[in-house]
């Protein structure tokens, strides 16, 4: 089992408060305290910076024992889900709900490997923007749902899966574009393409915008598509500029059909999620999140 010490440091390094990791943890803060002490002991470093206020901070030496503890974390996680599947025989029938994006480029292969090694378990894949993902959940049409965005519904459980950036993106051929950085007002200037209301992708970029001080109504919207193929094919034939996910576009830059222009000061990146709803987890739900989690390329 992992050395509690380290189960310790890994919750006060993530709350960055004793009292909130003594509760965390159902020890008392000086049992905190002592165990964090005999680490710093062991290891001849102060983990924490303590300053006024009560507040705490990762010395370099505590970020460079963050980030073992994190990968010793994730050797744990895969030992207990290949111990478990040598004594647990798995079958039924698993729904789940993903957005475009992650239904297009994301998940694919990872359900490739997944009936690979469940056979038994057989697999349904529904796809639609994040609200109609959520709805579909609480409709109880899926048990789990992959999404985009920034959605927020109480009624639903949300963990986080994969990072993703959305980045500017331009047809190589692209007549009215002569720059290869644009400051964010410029975006005024160019006929964009965006994903329709609902999409979490359109979320995520009205919020990114926001902190700038540019509206959806300030911008030239040429049209609003309901998936990402959809914008990309139109993209490629047009002057078109586009946000997309990077998953997205990997084989149009490889073969040079289009480019990404950087916009200074914006950077757009968002986690996947998945999400449940809350109370008792579906048993395969967990077995296939687990899964993707570990899932690697091949």
């Amino acid at each position: 089992m992992l050395d509690f010490r380290l189960q310790v440091f890994y919750t006060v390094a993530r709350r960055l408060n004793f009292t909130k990791a003594a509760a965390e943890l159902f020890i008392t803060q000086p049992a905190v305290t002592k165990h964090i002490k005999e680490l710093e002991s062991q290891f001849k470093v102060s983990l924490f910076e303590r300053s006024g206020n009560k507040k705490i901070s990762l010395t370099p030496a505590g970020e460079i024992l963050l980030q073992h503890v994190l990968q010793i974390l994730n050797v744990y996680r895969e030992l207990e889900y290949d111990m478990n599947l040598l004594v647990k025989q798995h079958g039924g029938h698993l729904r789940i709900g993903a957005s475009t994006t992650v239904a297009q480029y994301v998940i694919p292969p990872v359900l490739a490997q997944f009936h690979k090694k469940f056979k038994d378990i057989q697999v349904q894949l529904i796809t639609g923007n994040t609200e109609e993902v959520e709805q579909a959940l609480l409709n109880k049409e899926i048990e789990i749902g992959i999404i985009e965005g920034i959605s927020r519904n109480p009624q639903i459980k949300y963990e986080e899966y994969l990072e993703d950036e959305l980045v500017l993106v331009s047809a190589t051929n692209n007549t009215m574009l002569k720059k290869d950085v644009l400051k964010p007002e410029e975006l005024k200037n160019y006929a964009l393409l965006l994903r329709e209301h609902g999409s979490g992708t359109l979320d995520v970029i009205t919020h990114a915008l926001k902190k700038h001080n540019i509206k959806l109504a300030d911008l030239q919207i040429e049209m609003q598509l309901s998936d990402t193929e959809s914008i990309k094919s139109y993209l490629l034939h047009s002057n078109c500029l586009a946000f997309l996910s990077v998953h997205s576009i990997l084989n149009e830059l490889r073969n040079n059909e289009c480019r990404i222009v950087d916009v200074k000061g914006l950077s757009i990146e968002r986690p996947f999620h998945f999400i449940q709803q809350h109370g008792q987890p579906h048993s395969l739900a967990e077995l296939f999140m687990r899964f993707a989690r570990t899932y690697k390329p091949n």
